[in-house]
């Protein structure tokens, strides 16, 4: 296997992204095919167009790479053993993108031996690009961005669903925090990233697509991701979802959350 560097893996996904987001944009104009994955929740022909070209663009330029998409039937044979894997979600937020409502985004992770490396992730709506990879900075629309230097999390900005926080299973009542909300997991990460807010808590399974880009571009800004217990979050698992949720930061922040996110149930232990 020949494996590409970062630079060109960040040229290829960035291409790939805006490509992808422009085919959106053009197909959001005219009327929706909108489908139900039942729990999953509902799907639309931009949902498989756009997976298709990021398929047809993506491993065309990487045949040697994996492959994990939303969109995509699973098959543990093309990622499982795979050096680096693409991890798409074509429309993260399709809830949002059928409502018009311009929090949708196209989310391209790369992983590098089970571990997020580089990602991409594009609003085509608001073209708010974030990009970035771990030891190569990231940046918001070319410009670099850094992840929040917050060290308290008393009056924090926080990306996430206010009545998650106000639940009386918590072992100490969470601090007067500004919550907003966001439909895209992978947005709420790139605003992290960006230090817009200073951290996001994702509560519950969570699909490897919807945060392998987040994931690389948070650390790569500076900042921390991990499990609810502090753990490193490993991809690319033959059941493609990570347990108990993710909890993104900036780094003086993150260990701080972790104090009160350790207490949530471990469901693989249940």
């Amino acid at each position: 296997m020949t494996l590409q560097s970062a630079d060109s893996d960040l040229a290829l996904i960035e291409a790939a992204a805006r490509e992808a987001g422009a085919l959106a944009r053009a197909l959001l104009a005219k009327p929706l095919e909108v489908h139900s994955k039942g729990e999953a929740g509902p799907v639309t022909n931009i949902d498989y167009a756009v997976n298709d070209f990021l398929s047809e663009r993506l491993r065309g330029a990487r045949p040697d790479y994996g492959w994990l998409s939303e969109e995509t039937p699973d098959d543990h044979a093309q990622r499982i053993g795979k050096a680096r894997v693409f991890m798409i979600d074509p429309i993260d937020g399709t809830a949002a993108m059928i409502a018009r409502v311009p929090q949708f985004t196209i989310s391209i992770g790369v992983i590098d031996q089970d571990r997020a490396h580089s990602g991409a992730i594009y609003n085509p709506m608001t073209d708010e690009l974030y990009l970035g990879a771990i030891g190569g900075g990231a940046t918001l629309n070319g410009r670099p961005m850094r992840a929040s230097l917050r060290a308290d999390i008393e009056g924090m900005r926080m990306i996430g669903q206010a009545q998650r926080f106000k639940s009386s299973k918590w072992p100490e009542p969470w601090p007067k925090m500004q919550i907003d909300s966001r439909q895209s997991i992978a947005y709420r990460m790139g605003i992290v990233a960006a230090g817009q807010a200073d951290a996001t808590i994702l509560f519950g399974w969570k699909n490897e697509w919807d945060i392998a880009a987040g994931a690389a571009i948070v650390e790569a800004a500076g900042g921390r991701v991990s499990d609810p217990w502090g753990g490193v979050l490993v991809l690319n698992n033959l059941d493609p979802r990570t347990p108990g949720g993710v909890v993104g930061a900036g780094a003086a922040l993150h260990p701080l959350l972790i104090e009160r996110t350790k207490s949530i149930p471990d469901p693989r232990r249940g």
